[in-house]
């Protein structure tokens, strides 16, 4: 059956792009286009289709209000089109916090080498969230998260239940709360925390970093694959809704503990120096056998080199493989990998690749990564 599509756009031009573009995978079917956010949601609530493409800027109904509204209704994966701006690296936050599953800028050749790795690239997007839904499909209508009771903090309160029969994906406003049950912690000693992600990243990466306490005792990098123009407005998101500090990284900066090192997008993120004098390395690449800048690998692999066995490496949420190799070179000098399960995943792929190669030393729900991070590094 092929996988329905809503294209929602102000602009001809980029309706009629994007219905070409998707339109050459015989497994996709535009359904129909709407050019403001109020027709979307009202063709929306009438096609019930299985994807939305939505603008974030549209008259009468932007696409941040088009989202809220739709998925008060039904729980519809969205992927947002974003310009490539501070603004629209905000806006776009907006629409994940509202309920949009995953964004890609509008000039598509930023996220590719050239146009018809461009277009696969999409494709593949769509069905990937396409297909989280249709697992799910049977209990799908009423698969609304619920709601917890208990505040797990002033700022952010909320948090919904994952189940492995519904499309409920967390808000980026949703805080982790500690379980009061004990977590075993393997009491092995570490240096470093590094976390590798993709599609749906921004969220799960909210989910965990903003639940960690202010003394936290270890550096964390993080890799998630986004646009240059997004990175440094979500480091500063993050940090003004965490406990501890969050930056993009820059050249030659020292790692200190507490600190968490978004990687820049378009580059790459390299770890260098000892255990005791660590620093990163920002580098420029333009070599055409890597597909992703900032890579998971390349930073995992160079945390390998400086930490040795006393890394504990997280593969959350995301398309492909990236990771897996830097991964398998932690996991040789004895490190520990941790994968996020499928059913809290926006896209089991990442994760999928580190547990079919046998790398995985725990799987590991959203929903209690940041508890079990704090029981494994703090009271190890």
């Amino acid at each position: 059956m092929a996988i329905k599509v809503l294209v929602v756009d102000d602009s001809s031009f980029f309706r009629r792009r994007l219905t070409e573009i998707l339109a050459k995978d015989g497994d996709i079917e535009i359904i129909d286009t709407a050019v403001n956010g109020r027709e979307a949601v009202d063709k929306a609530r009438a096609l019930k289709p299985d994807v939305i493409t939505m603008d974030v800027e549209m008259p009468v109904l932007d696409g941040i209000s088009a989202v809220r509204e739709i998925m008060q209704q039904q729980r519809i994966p969205i992927l947002m089109f974003s310009s490539l701006t501070h603004e629209g690296a905000k806006a776009t936050f907006e629409a994940l916090e509202a309920g949009a599953v995953d964004f890609l800028p509008k000039k598509f050749e930023d996220i590719a080498r050239d146009k018809d790795e461009a277009g696969q690239l999409l494709r593949d997007r769509v069905k990937a969230v396409a297909r989280k839904r249709q697992l799910g499909r049977a209990t799908f209508s009423s698969s609304i998260p619920t709601r917890s009771d208990t505040p797990a903090s002033p700022r952010l309160s909320e948090r919904p239940s994952l189940t492995r029969n519904s499309f409920e994906r967390p808000k980026l406003s949703d805080r982790v709360t500690i379980p009061p049950t004990r977590i075993q912690a393997s009491g092995k000693q570490y240096k470093l925390v590094a976390i590798g992600t993709s599609t749906g990243g921004p969220v799960a990466l909210q989910r965990i970093i903003t639940a960690l306490p202010a003394d936290f005792p270890l550096p964390i990098v993080l890799i998630q694959h986004m646009p240059a123009a997004f990175t440094g407005a979500f480091a500063q998101r993050l940090n003004s809704l965490s406990k501890i500090e969050v930056r993009e990284a820059t050249d030659n900066e020292v790692l200190r503990p507490g600190v968490a090192y978004l990687a820049p997008g378009g580059k790459q993120m390299l770890i260098d120096g000892n255990e005791r004098d660590a620093r990163l390395r920002i580098k420029e690449d333009d070599s055409p056998r890597i597909t992703f800048k900032p890579s998971v690998d390349i930073t995992f692999a160079t945390a390998a080199k400086v930490f040795s066995d006393k890394v504990l490496a997280i593969v959350l949420t995301g398309m492909g493989a990236d990771g897996r190799e830097g991964a398998r070179l932690l996991k040789q000098l004895g490190a520990r990998i941790w994968a996020q399960d499928e059913a809290s995943c926006v896209v089991y792929g990442m994760p999928q690749a580190i547990a079919a190669a046998g790398l995985m030393d725990q799987e590991v729900s959203l929903n209690d990564v940041a508890s079990r991070l704090i029981a494994e590094i703090m009271h190890g």
